[in-house]
């Protein structure tokens, strides 16, 4: 093993992978760049993540490589970063990619960084060693990129001069600008996004675009929420369930989704959502789990609840930390091999379904009497359901009596089965797991336990997101700030705008679940932070505190990517809290960050749902429905109003011995029997005292 580098102190498991490479990596700090300015050397930054399979590829082929390593060490300053951990700095240098490219961007992000002002003047992604399609070799780039730095020093200073005025103007942030002032919000941008994804919409496989398909849980919970604003009309919009159906049906019968032990992977490499690019990532499942529960409770499809069931099962089973954070990631690899954990042949089946009907069933239910799909082997996923197995058969045979397996026993039998191929997996060399806890993707995750505890009555479920949210507090949240990261006992890296937004969105969503007075204040602290530390006084919310490290650039991000924009969650969650205590400052909040997005949620709507959604909740106020009395009949009425899907209805159960209650809540007082407050806005109706009159009245609100 070669000698280690100045990643050995880090905690990061990526920076851990390069610590022995021969390549001199720094992590990014204040003393590398300034090294960089001292020698006058461009700075080669890459950026990755413990589970990318394409960073493994150029690590193997180019960092542990002594040729190449001897010439980056002579004429580079080179830092790896993880983007996970470092998402202000990822998402900066992602956007100067798009920029200079003019392609979408991803990892690993490759960049040559002036030394002054760390302004990139070449970047790409995956180099390979050798040069091939289209790609120059590693080698040959670097001692082209050595050249141009030496000796073409103006025209770059130039180029990076167009780079940060075009990063300023890229999100619309240019200094002393004034927001157009239109009239009030209307509907309109909830109804062109809906026709935006209806466009975008595969309807021959489900989901949206082509191939490489991503699963978008935020354009899905998009048409849902449309779905349920249409009944306000009477006009049920039945096409925008169909597409959630179709494409929930899909991903759950596909090969994204861990067909023996749960869980979906990040992308299906093919539009049938067959083969999947094979790491799972806390930061899909949360919002994923959240999704399939709510679509269970809209369409009481068995197939979403089982989806999500096994999802929450595999969380709780691999991904939870005996301290009770959720870990970050499992790797796509494992025995050096892309999906090799979960890749079968015809012979291992056999030998372990031994039972003739059962492996014929599974062979016909999974695909094997199809072609090999990935190298040979086949990836699981359901070709045939139950259903269709039963009625392939023939409904008349059945009733005759020559075929006795009814589609209930069919069903039976498969999962019997996937649970003996399951037990045989386990013995396999598991892909390695990213073991460091990150606010906001557990944030993400609370919330998607949150959800799937509240509508399947699963208390195991919010346990598990207590914990989660205990080890946040405890052990990330120190002098009133947050931490983005912990390992190993280190809390690191000062939070981000997505950390404080998707805590606070999942501690309202856990509140729902249970009251706990310490969550509430909890969520108050964290807004609070928000307003002092993120917010724009102009409006909306930066992607960093007004104390952290200054880069070339401070985002404003507006607009969902792989994860729900950090703007819309702030302003969906902040606009919530303000309903429930009454704090203006908070509504304030939210509408001043709808007027600031106000441009980009006219002309491109499909791609702001979070904030859309903040829109709607807007225009159309959340119905707060809040529950006084004993916790036992807490429970009870909770249980009886849960089974709908109103996303604009929030239900806090708080026991009547709750001491020192917020202003806004403590008028809402208990009686000698349970009683329920319900407000919309600022009106709110007569205390009620009986559940039916109850259920009557919700109904038809």
């Amino acid at each position: 093993m070669n000698p280690s580098n100045h990643l050995i102190q880090e905690t990061s498991p990526y920076l851990l992978q390069h610590a022995h490479n021969p390549v001199d990596w720094y992590p990014w700090g204040p003393e590398v760049l300034e090294l960089a300015r001292r020698l006058d050397r461009p700075i080669l930054l890459s950026i990755g993540y413990s589970s990318c399979h394409w960073c493994h590829v150029m690590a193997h082929e180019s960092f542990e490589d002594e040729e190449i390593a001897a010439l980056i060490n002579d004429h580079y300053i080179s830092i790896k970063v993880d983007r996970e951990e470092r998402p202000d700095l990822d998402r900066i240098y992602q956007t100067t990619h798009s920029l200079l490219t003019g392609r979408p961007g991803g990892w690993p992000l490759t960049l040559f960084l002036d030394p002054v002002d760390q302004t990139p003047f070449f970047c790409g992604t995956y180099f390979p060693l050798e040069a091939h399609h289209g790609l120059p070799a590693f080698k040959d780039l670097l001692v082209q990129i050595s050249t141009v730095f030496r000796t073409q020093r103006a025209e770059l200073v130039r180029q990076n001069s167009y780079l940060r005025t075009a990063l300023t103007e890229e999100e619309h942030l240019i200094p002393g600008r004034t927001l157009r002032e239109a009239g009030p919000f209307s509907e309109e941008p909830l109804s062109i996004a809906r026709h935006q994804l209806q466009e975008s919409f595969d309807s021959y496989h489900g989901g949206f675009g082509q191939a490489p398909k991503f699963p978008h849980p935020t354009n899905l919970e998009r048409l849902m929420r449309y779905y349920a604003l249409s009944w306000r009309t009477r006009q049920p919009d039945i096409k925008a369930v169909n597409i959630v159906n179709a494409s929930l049906t899909a991903m759950a019968r596909g090969g994204i989704y861990d067909q023996l032990g749960g869980g979906f992977f990040r992308y299906s490499i093919d539009a049938q959502w067959i083969i999947p690019h094979f790491e799972k990532m806390l930061y899909d499942n949360g919002p994923l789990l959240a999704l399939y529960a709510d679509a269970w409770v809209l369409t009481d499809d068995p197939l979403y609840r089982r989806t999500a069931e096994e999802t929450a099962a595999w969380v709780m089973r691999e991904m939870q930390s005996p301290e009770g954070g959720y870990w970050s990631s499992l790797d796509a690899d494992s025995e050096g091999e892309e999906g090799r954990f979960y890749l079968w042949t015809r012979e291992e089946i056999a030998a372990t379904l031994t039972n003739p009907q059962e492996y014929s069933l599974f062979t016909a239910s999974f695909g094997l009497d199809q072609r090999s799909n990935f190298e040979g082997h086949w990836h699981l996923y359901s070709y045939r359901t139950a259903n269709d197995l039963f009625h392939d058969q023939g409904i008349e045979k059945w009733l005759s009596g020559e075929i006795t397996t009814s589609e209930e026993e069919t069903q039976t039998i498969l999962d019997a089965a996937r649970a003996k191929l399951f037990a045989v997996r386990e013995q396999r060399e598991r892909p390695g797991r990213d073991e460091k806890i990150l606010t906001s993707w557990n944030a993400l995750m609370v919330r998607g336990m949150a959800v799937a505890a509240r509508r399947f009555m699963r208390p195991d479920y919010s346990a598990a997101a207590e914990r989660a949210v205990d080890f946040l507090r405890a052990n990330l949240w120190k002098d009133g700030r947050l931490f983005a990261t912990w390992k190993e006992g280190r809390a690191r890296h000062n939070a981000y705008l997505d950390d404080y937004a998707f805590l606070l969105d999942a501690l309202l969503e856990l509140l729902q679940v249970r009251w706990r007075r310490q969550d509430l204040d909890f969520a108050v602290e964290i807004s609070e932070v928000l307003l002092a530390h993120f917010a724009d006084p102009t409006g909306g919310f930066w992607f960093t505190s007004d104390d952290h490290e200054s880069l070339i650039h401070r985002p404003k991000p507006m607009a969902d990517e792989s994860l729900p924009a950090g703007n819309g969650v702030a302003a969906l969650a902040l606009g919530r809290l303000g309903h429930l205590l009454g704090e203006s400052r908070y509504l304030n909040a939210c509408e001043g960050t709808l007027r600031t997005a106000r441009d980009s949620l006219d002309k491109v709507p499909y791609a702001h749902c979070t904030l859309l959604h903040a829109l709607e909740e807007y225009l159309y106020p959340p119905e707060i429905v809040i529950l006084r009395g004993e916790p036992e009949s807490l429970a009870h009425w909770q249980t009886r109003i849960a089974h709908q899907y109103i996303p604009r209805r929030f239900v806090f159960a708080i026991p009547s011995a709750e001491p020192d209650l917020p202003a806004a809540l403590n008028v809402r007082i208990p009686h000698t029997t349970t009683v329920a407050y319900i407000c919309t806005g600022l009106v709110c109706t007569a205390p009620i005292t009986d559940l039916e009159i109850l259920e009557a009245v919700l109904t038809s609100i």
